[in-house]
């Protein structure tokens, strides 16, 4: 390819500039460079909640968002994830204290999988079975929580520290706590992706009854 092919194939590159979801308010997120529109679908981009809210104390909070929609310059994402990040989550952990985390997999009301781990942070050494009692009210909280919103809502408890505030209000009678937080939250799958993996399910139950017969 000559260098004046090369250069017009770089001219050819246009710019989209990348949002946030609506429940973000479609916050300008970066931009990102593409010859043709397809090649920015599933693109992600990486930001803060603190650049998002213009807030340097919410830094430690990591969301990622994928683009699921392009116009004529601009690229529209979806929530994928949110994680607190490791530094964070060091400055936490306490000698002599109990680290509790749960791993929760759940469907939001519009049918949405999405994976929660919350995690509790004791002021002292807590017993296994404090532990035990800790991390099951935990999981409790997070499929109620799931079994009253949607995905977005539920998304927005977790964000907003909303979900965790209410697990430590609760698990705290439990044994003394310092801190509760969801480490991390992720979309699995989409209603389509859950209705899909339940018919197919559906099949495979109905020929193993057809085997057994």
């Amino acid at each position: 390819m000559s260098e004046r092919s090369v250069s017009r194939a770089k001219q050819e590159k246009r710019w989209y500039t990348i949002l946030a979801p609506e429940q973000f308010d479609r916050q300008e997120l970066g931009e990102t460079p593409a010859d043709e529109p397809e090649k920015v679908y599933d693109r992600t981009i990486e930001t803060t909640l603190g650049e998002l809210t213009n807030n340097a104390s919410e830094n430690n909070t990591k969301l990622t968002f994928k683009v699921t929609d392009v116009g004529s310059d601009s690229a529209y994402t979806e929530f994928k994830s949110h994680s607190l990040t490791r530094d964070y989550l060091r400055s936490l952990v306490r000698r002599g204290a109990s680290k509790v985390e749960a791993y929760v997999t759940v469907l939001t009301t519009d049918d949405y999988r999405v994976q929660i781990q919350p995690v509790a942070f004791t002021t002292k050494k807590a017993d296994a079975s404090q532990e035990r009692a800790i991390r099951e009210q935990m999981v409790e909280m997070v499929e109620e929580a799931a079994a009253e919103r949607t995905f977005e809502e539920l998304i927005s408890s977790v964000v907003e520290g909303r979900l965790s505030s209410a697990i430590y209000g609760e698990s705290k009678t439990i044994y003394p706590l310092r801190r509760v937080e969801i480490q991390k939250a992720t979309l699995e799958a989409h209603p389509e992706e859950v209705a899909e993996e339940e018919a197919t399910s559906v099949d495979v139950d109905e020929e193993e009854v057809a085997t057994d017969d």
